[in-house]
C-alpha cells in the first residue's frame, strides 16, 4: 500500500511510519522541516518537505491508499484540521481515476474528548458529552470525517503517550532532571491511561491494512489497565533521586488543565475488529526504562 502521513516527524506519526514500512508498505512522510530529509531517508521514508495545505503532495493522489493525518495532538486548531481533511477531499476528487475506491483518511483525534471523570469507564462508543475544553471543537471534526462523503473516514483517539523520547510525559521528566522537583497540574488520586507510542503504531498499520472493512468507526486506544497517578508521580520522584516527593499544582492554562484529567479509557474495537492488544511494559512498571530513554533522546539532540 502506498501512504502519505502529515506530521511523520512527530511522536505519533514518525513510530506509525517506521511500523508501516516494516509491515511492507511505502510510506511518504509530510515533513515542514528540510532538517527530517535524512532522518526520514535512513528509515526508508519518502520525505515530503511542504505544510500539509499545499498542493506539493498532490501528485501522489493518483495511487494513494491512505492519509495518516497525525499532526494534531493540540498543536493544531479547528479551522487548520478541517482545511486540511478537505483539502485532502477536494483534491482526491481532482486527481484520482474515476472508478478508484475512496481514499482512507485516518483522522489523529484524543481521548480527551471523553472529558475529566474519575467515575465512569468509557469506550470507543460511548457518547461525548462534556469535551475537555482544550478539545471542545474535535467531536464535531471527528463526525465530519467518519460521514464524508469523498473520503473513507476513520478516526483515531490515543489516550496519553509514553516511551520513545517521553512524549507528553516530557516535561515532567525535564522538570524531574533539571529543576530537581516532580510536581504535577491537577488533584490527588487521578488515574492514568495511557499507551506506548509502538503499540500506537501498530494500531495504524491494521486500520491501514484493513481500511475498507472498518471506515466510519472511531477507535479509543488504551493499555488494559488503568494506572495510579500518584504511583507514577512517586516512582519518577525515586528514579530521579528525589526521595519520593512529589506535589500537585494549579493548572495555569486549558493545556494543564486537560493534562489533570482522567478518563477512565476501557476501548474494545480494536481488539474486537483487529486483533490489535498492547504489547509494551506500563508506564509505571517501565518507568526505569522510559525515563532513561528519555534522557538519551536529550542528549542525542544536544549532540547533534
Amino acid at each position: 500500500m502506498k501512504i502519505l502521513i502529515f506530521g511523520a516527524s512527530g511522536f505519533i506519526g514518525f513510530p506509525a511510519a517506521q511500523a508501516l514500512i516494516r509491515a511492507g508498505h511505502i510510506v511518504y512522510g509530510q515533513t515542514r522541516s528540510r532538517e527530517n530529509v535524512q532522518r526520514f531517508e535512513a528509515e526508508e521514508i519518502i520525505p515530503i518537505v511542504c505544510e500539509p495545505e499545499s498542493n506539493a503532495w498532490h501528485s501522489l493522489l493518483p495511487t494513494l491508499d491512505v492519509v495518516i493525518e497525525a499532526l494534531g495532538g493540540t498543536a493544531i486548531k479547528q479551522f487548520v484540521a478541517a482545511s486540511i481533511r478537505e483539502g485532502v477531499a477536494s483534491a482526491a476528487q481532482r486527481f484520482r481515476p474515476s472508478h478508484a475506491p475512496k481514499l482512507t483518511y485516518i483522522y489523529t483525534s484524543g481521548c480527551w474528548v471523553h472529558g475529566d471523570n474519575r467515575s465512569e469507564i468509557v469506550t470507543d462508543t460511548t457518547p461525548i458529552t462534556i469535551p475537555v475544553e482544550l478539545v471542545a471543537w474535535r467531536p464535531e471534526q471527528e463526525q465530519t470525517v467518519i460521514t464524508h462523503t469523498t473520503l473513507n473516514g476513520i478516526v483515531v483517539r490515543p489516550v496519553m503517550l509514553y516511551g520513545k523520547g517521553g512524549s507528553i510525559f516530557a516535561s515532567v521528566f525535564k522538570q524531574a532532571k533539571e529543576e530537581g522537583k516532580v510536581t504535577w497540574p491537577g488533584t490527588p488520586g487521578g488515574k492514568l491511561s495511557v499507551i506506548h507510542a509502538d503499540d500506537l503504531a501498530d494500531l495504524y498499520v491494521r486500520l491501514t491494512e484493513k481500511a475498507s472493512i472498518v471506515g466510519g468507526k472511531i477507535f479509543d486506544v488504551s493499555n488494559d489497565v488503568l494506572e495510579d497517578m500518584d504511583a507514577f508521580l512517586k516512582k519518577l520522584s525515586q528514579i530521579a533521586g528525589l526521595e519520593g516527593k512529589y506535589e500537585y499544582r494549579n493548572p495555569t492554562n486549558i493545556f494543564e488543565v486537560a493534562m489533570g484529567t482522567t478518563v477512565l479509557a476501557r476501548p474494545y474495537l480494536g481488539r474486537a475488529l483487529l486483533g490489535w492488544h498492547p504489547k509494551k511494559i506500563g508506564l509505571t512498571d517501565g518507568l526505569e526504562t522510559y525515563y532513561a530513554s528519555y534522557l538519551a533522546s536529550v542528549a542525542e539532540s544536544k549532540s547533534n
